[in-house]
């Protein structure tokens, strides 16, 4: 009765149980279906890292189920509903949870990131807009990101969630601007500050609610490219706030950032467990909301579309480099891996999710004018 409703289920978004086509599916353990009939979307997840099930192509697999909205299925409703219903009675992203992800996910292992990222470890969207491959797409990104910002020589600049220093290095050379980056990832920090050299770039262990009061006002300009999806729904007033603490009055924020276009009852249960405790993509309305009466929105550019492209080259990064990184992680942490990449390149295929970059301002002179 189960493989029977979860197959018509299935059918509405063309996908074949047992199937030939690439993003069919093929069940190797019958318990799967009574997994994924009680935990939902957890169940999808944890019975493919176990093996359970395969797909020759998950990412179309995951387009075609989410444009199909079989996500929003009574399989997966209770999971959500529990996160969902967490994020408003705690913050799950309080300064004492924070380190929870970059414990969790971004100190993994550098060895795995180095494999699967371009040279400068830039861990977050491409812009593919004129580029033919990673390098030169994370290249341009930070180029768009620099631009944006109008950054000269001499401009004081914080980053807010620094990861491995892309940014701040990429800013400092290209640009002539000193950094401060912050973090909440050790093994990030760690690896970043062998990167830095005798750039004019600072990079340290701490979570933004904890910049220091000399920072007030000293910044000609802010940003943050890809760490507001960890900061939650009950922290982003707070987060603005910071920023607005920490910004001269005539500077520049530029936020990067996956956005939603509506919130679908919470953080996916699978994500939350597996790659990004307590984060949760923000709505467009909630951004707006968090910087209304600090800030003016000069500029809001979604290239979604380009992270699909990102995803699936960081797939092939690591199944290439596969042969070395199983002597440090196992067959199951591999599956997940994959799982994760290509679950995500899916949600953004079926435009499920969006990336966003937002220019604040307190209102610039004679108007902003935005680079694409």
């Amino acid at each position: 009765m189960l493989k029977k409703t979860l197959a018509q289920l299935a059918g509405r978004a063309d996908i074949h149980i047992n199937g030939a086509r690439p993003w069919d599916v093929t069940v190797h353990d019958p318990r799967t279906f009574r997994r994924i009939a009680l935990h939902g979307s957890l169940g999808l997840g944890e019975s493919y890292m176990d093996g359970w099930w395969d797909s020759k192509s998950l990412d179309g697999f995951f387009a075609r189920l989410l444009v199909n909205k079989l996500d929003d299925s009574r399989f997966n409703f209770i999971g959500r509903a529990l996160l969902y219903l967490a994020s408003h009675i705690f913050n799950l992203q309080s300064v004492r949870r924070a380190f929870t992800v970059g414990e969790k996910h971004y100190d993994v292992g550098n060895d795995l990131y180095k494999a699967m990222l371009d040279s400068r470890l830039t861990y977050t969207c491409g812009y593919w807009k004129d580029a033919k491959n990673l390098e030169e797409a994370q290249e341009h990104k930070l180029r768009l990101v620099c631009e944006k910002l109008k950054l000269a020589p001499g401009m004081r600049v914080l980053d807010i969630g620094c990861g491995w220093g892309s940014f701040a290095i990429f800013a400092a050379k290209e640009y002539g601007v000193s950094v401060v980056g912050v973090t909440v990832s050790k093994e990030q920090i760690a690896l970043a500050q062998e990167r830095v050299g005798d750039l004019p770039v600072e990079l340290r262990l701490l979570d933004y609610r904890d910049m220091p009061k000399e920072y007030g006002k000293t910044f000609d300009r802010v940003v943050s490219i890809g760490m507001f999806e960890h900061v939650g729904p009950k922290n982003y007033k707070d987060y603005f706030s910071v920023v607005d603490r920490v910004l001269k009055n005539d500077g520049l924020f530029l936020l990067h950032s996956i956005g939603a276009d509506k919130r679908r009852g919470g953080a996916d249960p699978w994500i939350n467990k597996y790659i990004f405790p307590n984060g949760i993509v923000p709505t467009l309305r909630q951004v707006v909301r968090a910087a209304q009466g600090r800030f003016i929105m000069e500029d809001w550019h979604n290239f979604g579309t380009d992270y699909d492209k990102t995803l699936m080259s960081w797939y092939h990064n690591v199944e290439n480099a596969w042969d070395t990184l199983s002597e440090h992680y196992d067959e199951r942490f591999r599956r997940m891996w994959r799982y994760y990449l290509l679950v995500s390149a899916g949600s953004f295929r079926a435009r499920r999710l969006q990336l966003w970059q937002v220019v604040f301002s307190r209102g610039v002179k004679d108007g902003y004018r935005s680079v694409r």
